[in-house]
């Protein structure tokens, strides 16, 4: 594996989203993190967020190991995906989102690096969870390749694996919230503390609980497959652009 400076991290319904080669496990302090390298792409790896053949659920996903290990080998900017259900009418199924903010409603997960080991003690400044620079240069792939995106939303993470009650899906969409997922959260403030620039697109799978009479795993999976055609060349014209802005 080449010394990779973009990472692509991806989770529901993208396993097969590239041609993978090389598998290089890294050791962390938080435990191990398994890295791909993709054919014919030189300096981009790959990490299948529910492991290689989808074991992990969103709980139980070592987000620590895995962003240090990106960070480790040298990654400098991430693009990720979420699979997520619509909280407004305006994204419809199939929509691709650009989250700018997000509210964590996780219960159970290590959200930082720092626990006051060694008497260090960091506050992250989260205010802009999202990387400007690599939303930018995904919303101008979007523009070359005539791929219509939103280019904000309020992404709500919740613990899972079970999907969100009514009642809660009212409540967040009180709070702004415009998307809801499993996954976002602790990624983002992980990459954001080891100064990872990062930011993923958000795919509309449904709309959430109440909006929709009935959510199902096989919807969510049929729609993610579907988006993989567009999905591919928006990730690899988005490092495109990042590169020429190096």
């Amino acid at each position: 594996m080449h010394s990779p400076k973009f990472a692509i991290i991806t989770g529901t319904g993208m396993l097969k989203l590239f041609e993978l080669e090389e598998r290089k496990d890294i050791e962390t302090p938080y435990g191990s993190s398994s890295l791909y390298s993709v054919k014919d792409l030189e300096h981009i790896c790959y990490l299948p967020r529910h492991g290689a053949n989808y074991t992990l659920p969103p709980h139980k996903i070592n987000y620590r190991a895995n962003i240090y290990a990106l960070n480790k080998v040298g990654v400098k900017y991430v693009i990720a995906t979420n699979a997520v259900g619509s909280l407004r009418k305006t994204y419809s199924p199939g929509s691709f989102v650009l989250p700018d903010q997000t509210l964590d409603f996780t219960k159970s997960r290590v959200c930082t690096f720092f626990e006051g080991e060694d008497g260090k003690v960091v506050f992250t400044d989260v205010s802009e969870p999202y990387s400007r620079k690599v939303r930018s240069a995904i919303i101008d792939a979007g523009k070359r390749l005539q791929i219509k995106i939103y280019d904000k939303g309020t992404y709500v993470c919740t613990e899972g694996p079970r999907y969100e009650t009514s009642a809660e899906i009212r409540a967040f969409k009180k709070l702004g919230a415009d998307l809801v997922g499993m996954t976002g959260v602790p990624e983002v403030f992980l990459a954001k503390e080891l100064g990872i620039e990062y930011a993923t697109i958000a795919i509309v799978t449904n709309y959430a609980a109440g909006i929709t009479k009935q959510i199902s795993h096989s919807l969510v999976m049929d729609v993610m497959i579907k988006s993989q055609e567009k999905v591919k060349p928006l990730i690899l014209e988005s490092i495109r652009v990042l590169q020429e802005g190096e």
